[in-house]
């Protein structure tokens, strides 16, 4: 807690506040009601964020503050994220914790096992449960693949399969995944990781 803020008393004192991006919304509720973590509250960041990456650390820190009036603890699930250790900084200032790994691919799968995928092949274009239901919107349109789909040529000349890292086995979202990796020309895999770090990043709360 930084300089000046008043000590958080009462109920509040043992509430903690996840703050996590968008993306994985899904998974964090379904953690805190597996595990019964009456305590935990989720407060989500749009998912859109990561378009604009260098957007995620203000948009954190005002949550940041505003929350600490609140809860005390809090806890952010988001990685690096692109943001050239921004959040890392900006977690260090304000006294908080994230969850380990640069992105939610290392955390689902485990910083070693993703390490040892990317080291494996390096072309690898990779998808979550989230990113497999939301591809068209995430994915195809922000890149204009919708309309002008020879683009695909340009942007994944270097790749050669798409990793399904699933969360939920499901089937309608494998076939979404399978449609994915066809879409773009990729030789498709899967690994089922469940929720990985991040179960065990909430757990601890």
């Amino acid at each position: 807690m930084s300089g000046g803020d008043a000590p958080i008393v009462g109920d509040a004192a043992t509430r903690v506040l996840i703050i996590a991006c968008g993306a994985l919304a899904r998974e964090v509720l379904a953690i805190i009601e597996q595990n019964g973590l009456k305590h935990v509250d989720l407060q989500c960041l749009p998912a859109q964020l990561h378009n604009r990456p260098q957007k995620i650390p203000s948009a954190l820190r005002n949550a940041i503050r505003t929350a600490k009036q609140s809860y005390g603890k809090i806890l952010i699930g988001y990685g690096d994220c692109g943001t050239g250790g921004e959040i890392d900084r900006l977690i260090e200032e304000e006294g908080v914790e994230r969850i380990a790994g640069a992105h939610c691919y290392a955390f689902f799968t485990g910083l070693e096992a993703f390490d040892e995928e990317a080291e494996r092949e390096l072309g690898t274009f990779y998808l979550t449960d989230f990113l497999a239901r939301h591809f068209e919107t995430l994915v195809i349109r922000p890149l204009g693949l919708d309309s002008n789909p020879e683009l695909r040529d340009l942007y994944f000349e270097h790749y050669t399969r798409l990793l399904y890292i699933a969360q939920t086995e499901d089937a309608e979202l494998e076939e979404r995944a399978r449609q994915a990796a066809l879409r773009l020309g990729l030789r498709f895999e899967k690994r089922f990781t469940g929720y990985g770090l991040l179960d065990e990043f909430l757990r601890r709360s």
